[in-house]
């Protein structure tokens, strides 16, 4: 009898062929996950309200995520062409500082749409044409755990995502999708670049951490892979948390 081998763990964590939707792929850890899922043999389409990106390799699209009929247009198109869509990343998320802002109702509105009830709209639109095991990948934030000063509609807006995933998590198991949220910790992006480069700031965020280190992008790829991939398919309304032990340190 031949037995023939089986490139058992190669395939569990395949996102090879998959057709995955990357929001916020204009820079950043967006930027990185659409970049390494093509490297990785996924059909990526990358989405941002950047105009032009250089220098890469998957599809872009120049389409604001809060354009739900933009979005909805994308994704027809994306169904006609692949007859199916596996994988939907929201990854796009706004934060201003209450120093460039007078904290006002139209702050707040504007923090709320991109960073929550977008990605509401778009998990909508892509369960009509989502493959069956499909997969939702939100970013939430440790922000979503704990009270961060200064900041409240970025806050309200991490912790009603993390609540809008174990909803989606519930509703879309009919159709066999699963949704869950990344939640990083601090990562340096153009996001959060001002306090990287100041020194006390940035050594008053790394004490938080375990790993003594601000995370990088990179850090990012494996858990999105994970998540996407079959590796994870007994995996919903779940948050995997990417944030060197902040969460969890004690003394």
């Amino acid at each position: 009898m031949v037995i023939q081998k089986i490139n058992y763990y190669e395939d569990l964590f395949s996102v090879k062929d998959k057709v995955v939707i990357v929001s916020g792929a204009s820079r950043g850890i967006g930027l990185e996950l659409a970049s390494n899922f093509h490297a990785a043999g996924a059909k990526v389409v990358g989405i941002a309200r950047t105009k032009k990106i250089n220098n890469v390799k998957f599809n872009y699209q120049s389409i604001d995520v809060r354009n739900k009929s933009s979005f909805e247009k994308l994704c027809t198109k994306i169904n006609n062409e692949f007859k199916k869509i596996d994988v939907l990343i929201n990854c796009a998320g706004i934060t201003i500082s209450p120093t460039d802002v007078k904290f006002d109702e139209k702050y707040f509105e504007n923090i709320i749409n991109t960073n929550l009830s977008s990605v509401y709209n778009t998990c909508m639109i892509v369960a009509k044409h989502c493959n069956e095991n499909g997969s939702i990948i939100n970013f939430s934030s440790i922000a979503s755990y704990l009270g961060f000063p200064n900041n409240p509609a970025y806050v309200s807006s991490k912790g009603g995502l993390s609540a809008l995933t174990r909803s989606l998590a519930l509703d879309f198991a009919k159709y066999n999708i699963r949704v869950n949220n990344i939640v990083p910790g601090y990562i340096h992006t153009s996001m959060t670049d001002e306090s990287y480069r100041n020194q006390s700031l940035n050594e008053e965020r790394r004490k938080k951490m375990i790993i003594d280190r601000w995370g990088n992008v990179k850090d990012i790829v494996g858990g999105a892979i994970f998540l996407a991939s079959d590796a994870s398919s007994y995996i919903t309304g779940s948050d995997l948390v990417i944030d060197g032990g902040w969460t969890i340190k004690g003394l």
